[in-house]
């Protein structure tokens, strides 16, 4: 359990008397990068919001390293980055910095001080998103995929070491989406921080992802990438209810 990130056991979910959910059994491994993919209306994003805490479960038990949901309070351990590029006001009127500055604010309250101490955490998860040279610049004259980096650095700054990305990559352009998974890739590998992605990209998830997690009201596969691409396309077509081709990215 003290490598076990979150887990679950016979979690259900239903709304208006529709399973959402059902009887899922699930493991999240310190350090992977796992990938949760999936059709729309599977169940992907409820179950995001069950392990956020902002759902509660019909029934079943979910921990949080290692605790009972219930008992579990430190949240600042857990980062989240939703989709933000169709609702993100880009007359917002704040720069790079501030807008980073607001993932402590959780952590240090709204009405402390904020400390030169603070200010170093910030400039250190900008540069852990290769964004330094923007810290002083209004985050709406960025373009998507600079935008995005800066809500992943908001996410980190501070120090979780779980984060949670839910389709992160929408409304991306391509170019900007492959360096978006080198990135992930650095924050898995050199920063060690645990990863669920929400994604419909099964190209460039099985390429980086250390698990797949197939999800559509219950678990169809939770294993390795490699074993994922063996399913046939039959199988992918019954899982999401209709033809199904995989893409792959070319480098």
């Amino acid at each position: 359990m003290a490598d076990t990130i979150v887990s679950t056991t016979s979690l259900t979910y239903a709304y208006e008397r529709k399973n959402i959910l059902t009887d899922i059994h699930f493991e999240l491994a310190r350090g992977s990068f796992m990938g949760l993919v999936g059709p729309n209306g599977g169940g992907k994003t409820t179950f995001i919001k069950i392990i956020l805490g902002l759902l509660q479960p019909d029934s079943g038990t979910i921990y949080l390293f290692g605790q009972p949901m219930q008992q579990f309070k430190d949240w600042s351990k857990i980062g989240f980055v939703s989709q933000k590029a169709n609702t993100f006001n880009k007359g917002f009127p704040a720069t790079v910095f501030e807008v980073v500055s607001m993932g402590l604010t959780a952590k240090i309250g709204y009405f402390k001080r904020f400390t030169a101490k603070h200010k170093e955490k910030v400039l250190r998860a900008i540069d852990q998103v290769g964004m330094r040279d923007y810290a002083n610049e209004n985050i709406g004259h960025l373009s998507g995929g600079q935008q995005q980096r800066i809500f992943i650095a908001r996410a980190i700054v501070s120090s979780p070491e779980l984060l949670i990305l839910d389709e992160p990559t929408v409304g991306v352009d391509q170019e900007n989406v492959q360096r978006f998974y080198q990135l992930l890739h650095e924050l898995n590998h050199e920063h060690g921080i645990t990863l669920l992605l929400v994604t419909h990209d099964t190209g460039a998830m099985t390429r980086h992802a250390t698990d797949v997690v197939c999800l559509n009201e219950t678990l169809h596969f939770h294993g390795d990438p490699k074993e994922y691409e063996k399913q046939t396309k039959q199988d992918l077509s019954d899982l999401y209810g209709h033809p199904i081709n995989s893409l792959t990215h070319e480098h």
